[in-house]
């Protein structure tokens, strides 16, 4: 049986667009917490956001290289379901709050994606992205997705230029555990389009209803 593709939109700074996005299907809402990012959420905005979910759409707080007493402040206040550490972090910071938590890989810069994996056996799963070590994603562009090797045996969420445009096409070749979107549902960082987010989910349905019919065919 074909699993649909679960769906996170990253880098939610308003309640209006967390609240398009969970009506549209929305598995995760991303909150970007590194402060250098155009698209970080102050706390307060983010418990905003957070009481406006409805049941089962889950809260992913992202962190790049944070000083480990920012982590616990939000970890304390925000209490996410899961955390993602996008950057240089060691198994042990990931693994240190008892939240389940998901690794980035930068693909930009890393050679073998299945060892980088391999060192964070407690992770949820692996979140692949288009940028080079110590950068954070949500700059639109996408990365060779032949570079993803045939052998990664772990949950995969793909990103990096994921958009309405291309979205269909990375299920039916890569089919990912989940896609992870930013800047293809934007105006501006850090500010969705409800529109754009209709497209998404309307080509993330025609990916999945597309293996669907195969495999039943298969069968």
């Amino acid at each position: 049986m074909y699993n649909r593709t679960r769906v996170k939109i990253c880098g939610i700074t308003r309640v209006q667009d967390a609240s398009h996005a969970a009506a549209r299907g929305a598995d995760s809402i991303g909150l970007v917490f590194h402060q250098a990012s155009p698209r970080i959420v102050e706390l307060e905005q983010a418990l905003e956001i957070c009481r406006i979910l409805p049941p089962f759409v889950s809260v992913t707080a992202l962190f790049l290289d944070e000083d480990q007493d920012w982590i616990a402040q939000v970890v304390h206040r925000l209490r996410p379901d899961c955390l993602q550490f996008h950057g240089r972090e060691c198994p042990e910071i990931c693994a240190a709050w008892d939240i389940p938590y998901i690794k980035a890989i930068p693909m930009g810069s890393t050679q073998n994606a299945v060892e980088y994996a391999a060192k964070f056996s407690s992770a949820q799963g692996f979140l692949l992205d288009s940028n080079a070590a110590g950068r954070l994603g949500g700059s639109g562009d996408t990365f060779d997705w032949s570079l993803i090797p045939a052998d990664f045996d772990f949950p995969l969420l793909l990103a990096g230029g994921i958009n309405a445009e291309n979205v269909a096409a990375a299920i039916a070749r890569i089919r990912p555990w989940g896609v992870d979107v930013s800047s293809g549902v934007e105006t501006a960082k850090g500010i969705k389009d409800p529109g754009l987010m209709d497209h998404l989910f309307r080509e993330i349905r025609r990916g999945d209803e597309y293996h669907e019919r195969h495999e039943k065919n298969d069968d």
